[in-house]
C-alpha cells in the first residue's frame, strides 16, 4: 500500500522535472550556466539562431557568429536580460537591421550591448555602430535595394518580350516561306500535266499500229 501511494508522488515528481526542464532548457549546441547562456561562436546564421532561450536569461551571448539581422522580437521574451554580446558578427545594416537598432535605442546608455556592433554592408556603412545610425540612412539602404530588384525584375521583362517577339518574327516569316514554296509547288503542278496528258496516247498508239 505504501508503494501504491508513493507511486502517484513519483510521477508528479518527473512530470514537474520533465515541465521545468522544457520551459527553462538550454537550446542546443548553446551552454548554459545559471542564468548565462553561452550561443558565440558556434556558427549561427540568422536563420539558424535559436528561436527561443530560457525566460530567465539575464546574459545571452551571440558574439562571433555569422548573424546578420535578429529575428524580431527575440529578445523581447527575455525579461531579465541585462546583457547581450553581438560583436563579431558581419551584420547587414539594411531593412532587416531596424528590429536591432530599435532594441539597442530601448536599452540604458551605460549598456554595454551595443560594444563593437558595427555594420559590414552596405559599403557606404561599413564600420558604422548599429545604435547611431539615423533611420534616413537604413531606409536609404532599403529603398536602393527594391531600386536594383525592380530594375532586374524590368530587365527580365524585357528579355521575356524580346524573345517571344523573335519567336513570332521567325513563325511569321516561316509562314510566309512556306506558302510561296506552296505556290511555287502548286503553279509547277498546272504546268506540267495539261502538257502531259497527250503523251501517253501519242506514245502508245503508234507503238500498237506497229505491232499488228
Amino acid at each position: 500500500m505504501v508503494k501504491m501511494n508513493g507511486l502517484p508522488l513519483l510521477c508528479l515528481l518527473l512530470l514537474f522535472m520533465v515541465r521545468a526542464e522544457g520551459s527553462s532548457g538550454c537550446p542546443e549546441p548553446c551552454s548554459c550556466h545559471g542564468s548565462q547562456v553561452d550561443c558565440s561562436a558556434q556558427g549561427f546564421t540568422s536563420s539558424s539562431l535559436p528561436s527561443h532561450f530560457p525566460a530567465d536569461t539575464t546574459e545571452l551571448r551571440l558574439h562571433g557568429n555569422l548573424l546578420t539581422t535578429l529575428p524580431n522580437g527575440l529578445l523581447d521574451s527575455l525579461p531579465l536580460l541585462r546583457h547581450v554580446s553581438l560583436y563579431g558578427n558581419p551584420w547587414a545594416c539594411d531593412c532587416g537591421v531596424l528590429y536591432l537598432r530599435a532594441w539597442l535605442l530601448r536599452q540604458p546608455a551605460s549598456h554595454s550591448s551595443h560594444h563593437k556592433v558595427n555594420c559590414s554592408s552596405p559599403l557606404s556603412l561599413r564600420g558604422r555602430l548599429v545604435v547611431y545610425l539615423a533611420e534616413e540612412e537604413v531606409l536609404e539602404s532599403c529603398h536602393y535595394w527594391y531600386c536594383d530588384l525592380a530594375l532586374a525584375s524590368q530587365v527580365c521583362l524585357f528579355v521575356f518580350v524580346a524573345v517571344q517577339a523573335g519567336l513570332l518574327v521567325a513563325v511569321i516569316v516561316f509562314l510566309r516561306k512556306f506558302e510561296r514554296i506552296s505556290k511555287e509547288a502548286r503553279r509547277t503542278a498546272e504546268e506540267i500535266i495539261p502538257g502531259g496528258e497527250g503523251i501517253p496516247g501519242s506514245e502508245y498508239e503508234p507503238l500498237k499500229d506497229s505491232s499488228i
